[in-house]
């Protein structure tokens, strides 16, 4: 290994180390829903986001809250020494991500003897939180963000 790659991957670990990842697979809600209510917690600070959570009439809002509740207590346990942060509001959503997941196919009838097929659609949804004027990676990218 070259001398600029093991520098890079050295510095890609430690980034990685401080770095808050929460995520939560084959959730039963499509895709297109799970992402109205991620598209109002992206890039807000964290306890703004509870709030937003909390108060949303959308299903969605309520396994997003739990997952956020997650990112934090990993947060917390990665950065023991910088507590205060969350408290003064210097910690933040930096990337949320919502992918499709599987897709459970079934079969419904439909008139004149047919037969019509349902798609139940499921997602995966990825938080990563950071902390204000702090570079972080997202899938191995290097990503500063000042907000």
């Amino acid at each position: 290994m070259g001398a600029r790659k093991r520098e890079m991957a050295e510095r890609l670990k430690e980034i990685k180390k401080q770095t808050a990842i929460a995520k939560l697979n084959d959730i039963p809600t499509s895709p297109r829903k799970m992402r109205l209510v991620a598209d109002l917690v992206r890039g807000v600070e964290v306890n703004r986001a509870l709030d937003i959570l909390k108060y949303s009439k959308k299903e969605a809002s309520v396994r997003l809250e739990k997952l956020l509740k997650s990112a934090i207590a990993n947060w917390e346990a990665k950065n023991e020494a910088d507590r205060k942060d969350l408290e003064n509001g210097n910690v933040y959503v930096q990337h949320i991500s919502v992918g499709q997941g599987r897709t459970l196919k079934r079969i419904r009838t439909a008139p004149q003897g047919r037969a019509a097929r349902i798609r139940k659609r499921s997602n995966h949804v990825t938080i990563v939180l950071g902390k204000k004027g702090e570079e972080t990676t997202v899938n191995n990218e290097v990503v500063t963000e000042e907000q």
